[in-house]
């Protein structure tokens, strides 16, 4: 039987359906499980927790001095007062210049970039560091809070200039001439043929091969104490009794 043109296209469509594959329905796509929240450890805050939480016992670092850096370096933050508010520097002049007695703290990162030694002015004491002034040419150490400008090189090489933020106390730094410097009289050597560190001017002078590495890390803003504990400068400085 011979199939018409019209019948033969019906046959060849009806075998081609009948041959196909079923209409493919995609199955619901899953979505992926959530992640877990990841927990971390509270960081300590507050200065008698960071002080037990850095381990800065250990380092030589008294806590007194801690908290009274960390009080003057927090209201300076607040007070926008820094360009540079990672860096917390503190010279601790209730130790004997044979100890290393400069920390420099990376507050954001909660550890110590430098710790080292650091000189006193010649008329504040030989070994321990006594009396202190903001006058002229008296040769001694200013205790308080600064502020670290910027460099130049000057008789001691390679300087920081520092501001001293407290009147009456250690307002008169920069026409003292008291910077950060570094000297050979500053020494593990010089210790051990003496006893003691020699003294500056009343700058607090480091080590000549450590001076550039501390300067650029602490320079333009960041904030420096130097601390001892005399009842007189606990009782005037503002920054303290605020």
């Amino acid at each position: 039987m011979r199939l018409t043109r019209h019948a033969l296209a019906v046959l060849l469509t009806f075998l081609l359906l009948s041959h196909s594959s079923p209409t493919h329905i995609p199955e619901a796509v899953s979505k992926p499980a959530p992640k877990p929240t990841m927990v971390f450890p509270v960081m300590a805050t507050g200065a008698a927790a960071l002080y037990e939480a850095w381990s800065l016992e250990s380092a030589g670092l008294s806590r007194e001095a801690f908290e009274k850096a960390y009080a003057g370096y927090t209201q300076f933050k607040e007070r926008s007062m820094l360009k540079v508010t990672r860096l917390l520097t503190i010279v601790d002049y209730s130790l004997s210049s044979a100890k290393k007695r400069l920390f420099v703290l990376d507050m954001d990162a909660g550890k110590m970039v430098f710790n080292t030694l650091v000189a006193h002015g010649r008329n504040s004491g030989v070994e321990m560091a006594r009396q202190f002034s903001n006058a002229g040419e008296s040769h001694k150490t200013s205790l308080g809070f600064y502020i670290t400008l910027n460099t130049y090189q000057g008789g001691n090489g390679y300087s920081l200039k520092l501001k001293g933020c407290e009147p009456g106390i250690n307002d008169n730094a920069l026409n003292r001439a008291i910077v950060m410097h570094g000297a050979d009289y500053v020494s593990e050597d010089f210790i051990r043929r003496n006893g003691f560190l020699g003294r500056s001017h009343g700058c607090p002078a480091v080590p000549q091969k450590l001076n550039k590495k501390i300067i650029d890390q602490i320079k333009g803003g960041s904030c420096m104490f130097l601390y001892y504990p005399a009842a007189d400068y606990i009782k005037r400085s503002k920054i303290l009794n605020t």
